[in-house]
Protein backbone atom coordinates (compact mmCIF):
# COMPACT_ATOMS: atom_id res chain seq x y z
CA UNK A 1 0.00 0.00 0.00
CA UNK A 2 1.27 3.35 -0.82
CA UNK A 3 1.46 5.97 1.43
CA UNK A 4 2.85 9.81 1.22
CA UNK A 5 2.64 11.34 4.53
CA UNK A 6 3.28 15.41 4.66
CA UNK A 7 3.85 17.12 8.09
CA UNK A 8 5.54 20.35 9.10
CA UNK A 9 2.20 22.97 8.42
CA UNK A 10 1.29 25.23 10.85
CA UNK A 11 0.48 28.86 11.32
CA UNK A 12 3.46 31.40 10.90
CA UNK A 13 3.95 35.12 10.65
CA UNK A 14 5.16 36.56 7.64
CA UNK A 15 8.66 36.44 6.71
CA UNK A 16 8.80 33.20 9.28
CA UNK A 17 10.38 29.96 8.04
CA UNK A 18 8.76 26.45 7.93
CA UNK A 19 10.35 22.82 7.06
CA UNK A 20 7.61 20.42 5.39
CA UNK A 21 8.62 16.64 5.36
CA UNK A 22 6.69 14.10 3.01
CA UNK A 23 7.66 10.33 3.93
CA UNK A 24 6.87 7.80 1.15
CA UNK A 25 6.44 3.95 1.77
CA UNK A 26 5.29 1.47 -0.57
CA UNK A 27 6.85 2.44 -3.95
CA UNK A 28 10.86 2.63 -5.03
CA UNK A 29 11.61 6.02 -3.92
CA UNK A 30 14.34 6.27 -5.93
CA UNK A 31 12.34 6.21 -9.21
CA UNK A 32 10.05 8.95 -8.37
CA UNK A 33 9.76 12.61 -8.82
CA UNK A 34 8.70 14.11 -6.25
CA UNK A 35 7.08 17.16 -5.88
CA UNK A 36 4.89 19.39 -3.85
CA UNK A 37 1.95 21.25 -4.64
CA UNK A 38 -0.40 23.85 -3.28
CA UNK A 39 -4.24 24.79 -3.01
CA UNK A 40 -5.82 27.72 -1.56
CA UNK A 41 -9.01 28.20 -0.81
CA UNK A 42 -11.50 29.25 -4.19
CA UNK A 43 -7.77 28.51 -6.67
CA UNK A 44 -6.88 25.67 -8.79
CA UNK A 45 -4.52 23.23 -7.25
CA UNK A 46 -0.48 24.44 -8.65
CA UNK A 47 2.52 22.97 -8.61
CA UNK A 48 4.98 24.47 -6.47
CA UNK A 49 8.49 22.45 -6.45
CA UNK A 50 9.60 19.60 -7.89
CA UNK A 51 12.97 17.04 -7.70
CA UNK A 52 13.69 14.39 -10.10
CA UNK A 53 15.25 10.90 -9.13
CA UNK A 54 18.75 12.76 -10.16
CA UNK A 55 18.20 15.23 -7.94
CA UNK A 56 17.16 18.46 -10.73
CA UNK A 57 14.77 20.86 -9.47
CA UNK A 58 11.75 23.28 -10.59
CA UNK A 59 10.10 26.03 -8.77
CA UNK A 60 7.03 28.05 -9.41
CA UNK A 61 8.02 31.62 -10.09
CA UNK A 62 6.50 32.78 -6.97
CA UNK A 63 8.74 30.79 -4.56
CA UNK A 64 12.07 30.99 -6.69
CA UNK A 65 14.67 31.94 -4.21
CA UNK A 66 12.61 31.54 -0.93
CA UNK A 67 11.66 27.49 -1.08
CA UNK A 68 14.11 24.90 -1.43
CA UNK A 69 13.03 21.58 -2.15
CA UNK A 70 15.33 17.96 -1.56
CA UNK A 71 15.29 14.78 -0.86
CA UNK A 72 16.69 12.03 1.20
CA UNK A 73 16.78 8.54 -0.66
CA UNK A 74 17.62 7.02 2.53
CA UNK A 75 14.81 8.08 4.17
CA UNK A 76 12.10 8.13 1.18
CA UNK A 77 11.62 11.36 2.24
CA UNK A 78 11.46 14.79 0.29
CA UNK A 79 11.20 18.34 2.27
CA UNK A 80 10.03 21.94 1.14
CA UNK A 81 12.23 23.95 2.90
CA UNK A 82 9.93 27.29 3.38
CA UNK A 83 11.47 30.87 4.15
CA UNK A 84 10.69 34.43 3.55
CA UNK A 85 7.04 33.20 3.92
CA UNK A 86 3.91 35.13 2.48
CA UNK A 87 0.31 35.23 3.44
CA UNK A 88 -0.59 34.69 -0.47
CA UNK A 89 1.78 31.27 0.69
CA UNK A 90 -1.46 30.10 2.79
CA UNK A 91 -2.56 27.53 1.28
CA UNK A 92 -2.73 22.86 2.04
CA UNK A 93 0.14 21.79 0.81
CA UNK A 94 0.24 18.05 -1.19
CA UNK A 95 3.13 15.62 -1.48
CA UNK A 96 3.05 13.92 -4.76
CA UNK A 97 5.14 11.03 -6.65
CA UNK A 98 5.09 10.66 -10.10
CA UNK A 99 6.58 7.83 -12.32
CA UNK A 100 4.19 5.63 -14.09
CA UNK A 101 1.29 6.41 -11.74
CA UNK A 102 0.88 8.97 -9.45
CA UNK A 103 0.56 9.16 -5.86
CA UNK A 104 -0.78 11.79 -3.80
CA UNK A 105 -0.84 12.47 0.44
CA UNK A 106 -3.31 13.98 2.35
CA UNK A 107 -1.85 17.83 2.43
CA UNK A 108 -0.95 19.89 5.52
CA UNK A 109 -1.78 23.11 6.29
CA UNK A 110 0.39 26.07 6.07
CA UNK A 111 -1.24 29.74 6.83
CA UNK A 112 0.73 33.14 7.02
CA UNK A 113 -0.80 35.46 8.68
CA UNK A 114 0.02 38.04 11.66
Amino acid sequence: QVQLVESGGGLVQPGGSLRLSCAASGITFTFYTMGWYRQAPGKQRELVATITSSGNTGYVDSVMGRFTISRDNAKNTVYLQMNNLKPEDTALYYCNADWRRIYWGQGTQVTVSS
